[in-house]
């Protein structure tokens, strides 16, 4: 490896730039920050394998050039660009990191890109935690756009009717808060580069076991941010955020969670909820979604908004797409499509969606994707968080786990326990038989809940798609 053109942020900082290449730029938190950069002024272009809706979509009309990896020349890069930004996706043992090294051109990861060139100069809300992240930001740029702040964001979700980042003209930026690492070059979460000055903990649990070996290891990184922020708010209900709020006594942190969020009324409709001796109403249906809107509501006051103006910023939100998110009808079937891949998520997103079709059975369809939830650390916590489906499908995982030192998750022992209970479960290794599945458990009085963070074996590019409406 090779870091004599690597620039971190301090470098970054001090340097003057107007062409920015983005090696690997159709990524979620790659394209976002590509047009954040774009739109702060910077000439800006990039490159990739592939290019799908709806980040290519943004990207082409927010002005970036795009083209392929394989038309690309690395040898002309020096001429024509002052920077490169390397997407996290390049391995450092790879051939084409070898490439960026030696092609001359100073190079660095997104996540210090845009801290230095961009949110140095904005007040910060981080939006962070195992869970919501996403949700949250989301939730943030809403509310704060509906008390009047022109804010920019940056979200690693797909939106309707906005793009996933935006400079906005207040000083309030919100952004999604990774504790995932950076570049192949840069071991260290994103969230370390991005300035925050207010930073919102959501929830705080072990993840992400390729890169990480410990809870303790992931705190780690929290540690290194949160004495560099002005405030703190963190979900009490998590014991790992307790712990860095008592380790960090003299730092101003306000906690929320069960102890001082009531749910004074759950439907289909909505929640009426209390923070403290404050009621509140949203059209949000699902307890953790409440958790994460009351954080947003805590910002808000601490900025110095009135109960009023925030009542009537939080009565009809929007979720990110994939997140609760309902595609239609089949074969009377209602289809929600959802991100949850950890235990956690699932079980939240099951309740809440149990919450909305009170009189519906719910079906769940669950892929574990990631490496954490392909591997057997959560064996025992993936069947507690399945057991009050009606039904339940489990798709094979097709690659083995990454995770550090742990053996596969067990996906036919956990079908089994859930049917020595009394639960339809199975388990499908084919498209074919996901369809067959979902055609045997479709009628009007069911809903199937979707859950994947990967491709769940082509559904969503099938026929299927064409049946619902």
């Amino acid at each position: 490896m090779n870091l004599s053109n690597y620039l971190d942020f301090k470098n970054l900082q001090n340097k003057s730039f107007k062409k920015i290449f983005f090696y690997r730029i159709c990524g979620t938190g790659m394209g976002a920050a590509a047009c954040l950069l774009k739109e702060a002024g910077f000439d800006v272009s990039g490159a990739d394998s592939m290019f799908y809706p709806p980040m290519s979509t943004y990207l082409e009309t927010s002005g970036i050039k795009i083209s392929t990896i394989d038309k690309l020349d690395f040898k002309t890069l020096k001429s024509e660009y002052d920077l490169i930004v390397v997407g996290n996706v390049v391995a450092g043992s790879s051939q084409e990191a070898r490439e960026i090294e030696e092609c001359g051109v100073p190079f660095t990861s997104f996540p210090t890109a845009i801290g230095a060139l961009v949110l140095n100069k904005k007040t910060v809300i981080g939006l962070s935690g195992t869970h919501g992240k996403t949700t949250t930001t989301y939730l943030g740029a809403q509310v704060f756009e509906k008390l009047g702040e022109d804010c920019g964001y940056l979200i690693g979700g797909v939106m309707n009717g906005r793009p996933p980042s935006r400079l906005g003209k207040s000083p309030l930026f919100f952004i999604e808060s990774d504790e995932y690492d950076s570049a192949y070059f840069e071991k260290f979460s994103k969230f370390q580069s991005y300035c925050v000055n207010h930073f919102v903990i959501t929830s705080l649990e072990f993840d992400h076991a390729d890169i990480f070996s410990s809870i303790e290891d992931i705190k780690n990184e929290f540690r290194k941010v949160i004495p560099t922020t002005s405030s703190v708010v963190g979900c009490s209900d998590w014991p790992e955020i307790i712990s860095l709020r008592d380790q960090f006594k003299e730092h101003q942190w306000q906690d929320y969670g069960k102890n001082n969020i009531h749910i004074i009324e759950r439907s289909e409709f909505g929640t009426k909820f209390k923070i403290e001796d404050e009621t509140y109403k949203t059209n949000l249906v699902g307890d953790h979604n409440i958790y994460n809107l009351s954080s947003i509501i805590l910002i808000a006051k601490e900025l110095g908004y009135t109960k009023e103006k925030i009542d009537l910023a939080i009565t009809e939100l929007l979720l990110v797409k994939r997140r609760q998110e309902e595609r239609g009808n089949y074969r009377g079937a209602i289809v929600i499509d959802d991100f949850a891949h950890h235990p956690t998520a699932v079980r939240e997103t099951l309740k809440a969606v149990m919450t909305k079709y009170p009189k519906k059975k719910i079906n769940a369809f669950l892929e574990p994707g990631s490496a954490t939830a392909r591997s057997d650390i959560f064996q025992a916590e993936f069947l507690d968080a399945l057991k009050d489906a009606s039904a339940v499908t489990i798709i094979k995982p097709q690659r083995p786990t990454t995770a550090k030192g742990r053996g596969d998750l067990d996906v036919t022992l956990i079908a089994t326990k859930l049917n020595e209970i009394g639960i339809d479960a199975s388990c499908v290794v084919t498209l074919e038989q996901l369809q067959e599945r979902i055609d045997n458990l479709s009628s009007e009085e069911n809903v199937h809940l979707i859950m994947s963070n990967s491709s769940t074996l082509g559904l969503w590019s099938s026929d299927f798609v064409k049946n619902i409406n």
